[in-house]
This record gives C-alpha cells, structure tokens and sequence, in this order.
C-alpha cells in the first residue's frame, strides 16, 4: 500500500513578506509546518539579507511556479559605494575599496547600459551549479568560480533616491533571472569605483503585489491553528491574473484536455487581443474556473499545463 502523505492537502498561494535574516527555503518550511501542508515550493528565491515578497505554492499551485517565477519583478535596493565584497552584498567580506564617489549625474548617465537585454556575470556566491557543484559552496571554499555572462532582462532602471555620498537607492524592474547583486556591482564599477547591495526588497512578483503580502510572525504565532491561517490563502488562479483569459466551451476542454490540438480558426473573436499569437501563452477557463495553461502556435491552441 501507498504511504500516505503527512499534512494537510492545500492548494494555492501564500504571498510571504520574508524578513531579513533567514534562506528562502527556511521561510517555505516554517509556513508549511504552520499550515500543516502536504506539498509546498516558493516562486523565486531570495538573498537571506534580502526581505519582500515571497510566493509560496501549496498542493497543485506548485504546477503553476515556473509561470511565476517568468515574470514580472519590482526591486528596491540601496547600493553602498566604496567597499566591494566577495557576496556583492552586505554580508561578505570587503575584498576591495575605493575613495571615488559617483554625482547623481555620473549615477544616471550610466544606468542605460543596464536596460533591456543585457549579458551580465552572476555573482559567485550564487545557486548556479558548477561541474555538478553550486556555486556558492565553491566560493565558500575558497575557490569562487568564473561563471560566464547570462542573458537577463531589465525593463526599467532608476536612480529613487540619495541619502548621502555612500549611498544610492534604486527601483528596477525585471524578468526572470536577474541578479540584483550583479546589477549593483557592475553601476558601482561603470561610476568609476566599486559598490555592494546593502539593503534589497522585492515589491512584486506577477500579479502579487506588496499590499498582499503577510508577514511570517503571523504563521509562527502560536495563537493561529493551521485552519485560521488558511484564510491567507489565494486561490491557484490568482498567480496566472496576469495572462490572458480563453473561454472553452466543455468540448473544446475535453479534447484540450486529451492532449489534442484546437485549431484558432475555431476559436475566432474569442482570443483576447492581449495573447501573443506567436508562441503565446493564454490560461484556459471552462465552467467558470480556471482549468489549464495553452499555447498559441503555428495556427494552433497546443495544451501545456493541465489543473
């Protein structure tokens, strides 16, 4: 017989406001030990010195993780110039320093070079596998790795504040796989001196906004049961709010739903203007409920994720 999984079967999303301090993964843990859940997985992996949204994925939301961790990000970090560290934020060692400290006008003049599609150098202490290895173990162990240049994405780059000289703050906004490290580092050395993130906050991932987010006293308060804090749970659909919406009738889903092919001729004065029709990505409703993730391409509405 088949073991039966610990916990409780919940699906949908908990939008974490992680605090400074703790991994990720320490944060996913103690939010699904406080829910009882069977089944967890975050979308998006922040620094421990980093705090800010967090999607938490519970039961079949878990599905729907590599949509969300596509898209859309918004970023507050403040860089601190004149001392490079070996983790490029505040919790490594100073490996360099500098006297220079860039003008607001030197800072703007060189924050185009770092908007839209740019190659950039993750930093060492890093996830990335090496040979098999992550990154930042090698790096830890005193042999930091060369990694080569990575295709990222940044939408918008601002300057948003100027407490002093030392300091810089700045909003980005970004896709998938940008290392906000990298950024600080790379501005710092393009200003002629060497920088390091000392504060960093996500705003937003997709359709999870700041205001949605809950902060983890909440789970670790003894005074909430698992049942009372499944009231902070959305629903699956809430991470796909951002792509567009296909209606099916119950025929259309079956066949879809059988793996086959529907053709968009079928489909006329029904597919939203937003979808992409070149490879593009639209959320399937029948019944009044969201039910799978489809793709359009070549002239075809191809299945890609069932719910």
């Amino acid at each position: 017989m088949a073991r039966q999984k610990k916990g409780r079967k919940l699906d949908g999303w908990i939008i974490l406001d992680k605090p400074q301090g703790i991994t990720s993964t320490q944060a996913l843990n103690k939010v699904k030990r406080a829910l009882d859940a069977q089944k967890a997985g975050h979308g998006g992996t922040l620094d421990p010195l980093a705090t800010g949204i967090l999607p938490i994925a519970l039961g079949a939301a878990t599905k729907t993780v590599p949509y969300v961790m596509d898209s859309t990000k918004i970023y507050h970090f403040t860089i601190r110039f004149g001392e490079a560290r070996d983790t490029d934020d505040a919790e490594g060692a100073v490996v360099a320093t500098s006297d220079a400290r860039p003008t607001d006008d030197e800072i703007r003049a060189a924050l185009p070079q770092f908007i839209g599609n740019i190659m950039q150098v993750p930093p060492a202490f890093s996830a990335l596998k090496v040979d098999g290895e992550r990154a930042y173990d090698l790096a830890r162990a005193g042999a930091p790795p060369e990694l080569p240049p990575r295709p990222a994405q940044v939408d918008r780059f601002e300057l948003i504040g100027r407490p002093d000289a030392d300091h810089a703050e700045f909003e980005v906004q970004s896709g998938k796989g940008v290392y906000m490290r990298a950024l600080a580092r790379d501005v710092s050395r393009a200003c002629g001196t060497v920088g390091h993130i000392a504060v960093l906050r996500r705003l937003r991932v997709g359709p999870f906004l700041e205001k949605m987010a809950v902060p983890l006293d909440k789970f670790l308060d003894p005074a909430h049961t698992p049942a009372s804090l499944a009231e902070t749970i959305l629903p699956l659909s809430t991470a796909l709010d951002d792509i567009p919406a296909l209606a099916l009738n119950a025929a259309e889903f079956h066949a879809l739903s059988q793996g086959q092919a529907i053709s968009l001729v079928d489909l006329m004065g029904r597919i939203p203007d937003a979808a992409n029709p070149d490879e593009g990505l639209v959320r399937i409703t029948a019944a009044g409920r969201v039910t799978a993730l489809a793709r359009l391409s070549d002239g075809w509405l191809k299945p890609e994720r069932l719910f």
